[in-house]
């Protein structure tokens, strides 16, 4: 756990990277678009509004806080969008791209599970876009949190799938779906 005077951030446990590595390359190879979001590092107290009474000023305490892994890295076709909230939708126009290409579906991965994944997840469902959660590409501060995201996710707002199971749906699509 890391903590400050102001807030107290737990340590999430990364999400296998192999699993969204596969995924990844199955959305490639079926011609879906693939798109990264993350927070900016050193945002203004404006920026973070009420997420700095949570959790401090976010990424920026490190160089490469608000870097995507390098083995995740995306790739010259992806789209990386920038994101200030929990839902990759507020204020990054993913809700109008997604009608632009044409998609009512998106599957989801990453950290934290039960923050900007679920909520994600939730917004992309009031959008009327069906989502896919891959529990075993996601993760969270502890094993509670992942699991009551996905359970919420579940009973609410996302199909909770696994990745080798997301990729085999994507290979079946074949090329340029």
């Amino acid at each position: 756990m890391t903590c400050s005077t102001t807030s107290c951030a737990p340590t999430p446990a990364p999400p296998p990277p192999a699993g969204i590595s596969r995924l990844t390359r199955a959305a490639h190879r079926a011609g879906v678009p693939v798109v990264y979001t993350r927070q900016p590092p050193r945002q203004r107290p404006q920026q973070r509004g009420l997420l700095a009474d949570l959790w401090g000023p976010g990424p920026g305490g490190r160089p490469d806080d608000a870097d995507i892994v390098p083995e995740l890295a995306p790739s010259p076709q992806d789209l990386l969008l920038t994101k200030h909230r929990y839902s990759a939708f507020h204020g990054t126009g993913l809700a109008d791209r997604m009608t632009d290409l044409g998609r009512d579906q998106l599957i989801v991965t990453g950290v934290y599970a039960h923050l900007g994944c679920l909520l994600t997840c939730a917004d992309a469902f009031m959008h009327d876009i069906q989502t896919f959660l891959v529990a075993d590409a996601t993760a969270d501060f502890d094993a509670e949190h992942h699991h009551w995201a996905l359970r919420y996710g579940a009973t609410r707002c996302a199909v909770v799938t696994m990745a080798a199971d997301t990729a085999e749906a994507l290979d079946g699509l074949g090329p340029g779906h």
